[in-house]
């Protein structure tokens, strides 16, 4: 049974401390949730299967299965079950896979997936001592990104910071900070014109008195970028300018069946045709979308050649910049609405943006075939392919 993509929103994405920081990660996520249930009034709510969610955190107000708490605090229906993923920032893209595969074998008819990070809320945690009253002092560990408390088994060549592991990247694939620098205006620009041009207005919804994503600059300049200085070695050239920023938001996805469009009172957008997950080294994570996506375009049964739109999620200009030349395409079709280093990565909530706006571009393009990817802390990568249907009937 084919699983199709049926509607996608999400939270304009505020920046760390920024318009979000009030707001809970739940309740971001029930605010998602109940903007994608107004856009299918014909629903009932009770026919939802499963909420399938991502979060990458999980330490602070997004505990006990933040999935089934926003259900709830969206006013579902205590019958509609829900669960968490983690797969770090892939995690709202491994739910829609996830959800998709739960269709695809008749187990549910009816999907809704996302996910959600508040980075700004992310708490600091202390280890639990071995036993009471330690004489010692203890150190309270930031968890809005990256490792901690980490196990002192794990190799250090793959517990690097994230961007460490990007210098290295950036090495070895021989990539100049020119290059990233134009790879993060293009983003900003596009984001801008993007907004400008009204392409988001369907796709994202207000919340917490935001109504646009608060990290894009429509003034950055190359000059700007070259000023900055690099963030994680001093001979370096990744800086806050040519790398993702922390955020807030949260994303939603409504899967289903052929026959769920009778009870959704709409047609599908696209089709889930390919799903692809890659491992390799911890460090080298952001080279991992290449493998990954390789093999959903083999399980679509297509190839380079016939993809017309690519949304891959941009953690570092670095990463995206490798998995690109990698690909051999053109990178004009590459993230042709901004990326998130303009539009902001909150962990949990990017695999469901990078979705939901594939599904738009292909839309606005009338191209049929798109590849969505995502690379992952401690070296993962997913990518999924959509048919968009519109061109393929």
């Amino acid at each position: 049974m084919a699983c199709y993509l049926y509607s996608a929103v999400r939270t304009p994405f505020g920046r760390f401390n920024g318009a979000l920081s009030d707001v809970r990660p739940d309740d971001l996520s029930a605010r998602v949730i109940t903007g994608l249930l107004d856009r299918v009034p014909e629903l009932d709510p009770a026919a939802i299967d499963e909420v399938v969610w991502g979060n990458a955190n999980g330490a602070g107000e997004d505990n006990r299965n933040v999935g089934r708490m926003a259900a709830l605090l969206a006013g579902l229906p205590t019958s509609v079950p829900g669960t968490t993923v983690n797969r770090l920032c892939g995690s709202s893209l491994d739910a829609a896979m996830i959800g998709s595969r739960a269709i695809e074998t008749g187990d549910a008819d009816i999907v809704l997936a996302g996910g959600v990070e508040s980075m700004t809320r992310a708490p600091w945690v202390l280890p639990k001592p071995s036993r009471g009253f330690p004489p010692g002092d203890l150190t309270a560990v930031s968890t809005t990104l990256g490792w901690r408390l980490v196990n002192p088994r794990m190799p250090k060549e793959w517990t690097v910071s994230l961007g460490e592991a990007n210098e290295q990247l950036r090495e070895k694939h021989a990539v100049t900070r020119e290059r990233q620098d134009a790879f993060a205006l293009r983003s900003h620009r596009l984001a801008t014109a993007a907004w400008a041009e009204g392409f988001y207005d369907n796709l994202a919804v207000p919340a917490g008195g935001l109504a646009r994503d608060e990290g894009v600059r429509s003034d950055s300049s190359p000059e700007q970028l070259a000023a900055l200085k690099p963030s994680f070695r001093p001979d370096g050239t990744i800086t806050a300018g040519n790398a993702s920023p922390l955020s807030d938001g949260a994303s939603a996805l409504l899967l289903g069946s052929p026959a769920a469009a009778d009870r959704l009172g709409i047609e599908p957008l696209a089709r889930i045709a390919g799903r692809g997950a890659s491992a390799l080294d911890p460090q080298e994570f952001g080279y991992a979308p290449v493998e990954a996506a390789e093999r959903a375009l083999a399980r679509a049964g297509i190839g380079w050649d016939q993809v017309g739109a690519v949304e891959l999620n941009e953690a570092f200009a670095v990463q995206s910049l490798v998995c690109v030349d990698a690909w051999g395409i053109d990178p004009e079709i590459v993230n042709t609405r901004g990326g998130a280093i303009a539009i902001g990565h909150p962990l949990g909530a990017s695999g469901g943006r990078v979705l939901g706006t594939l599904a738009g571009v292909l839309r606005e393009r009338r191209e049929r075939w798109g590849v969505a990817a995502i690379c992952i802390g401690v070296g993962q990568g997913l990518a999924v392919v959509l048919e968009n249907l519109a061109v393929a009937a």
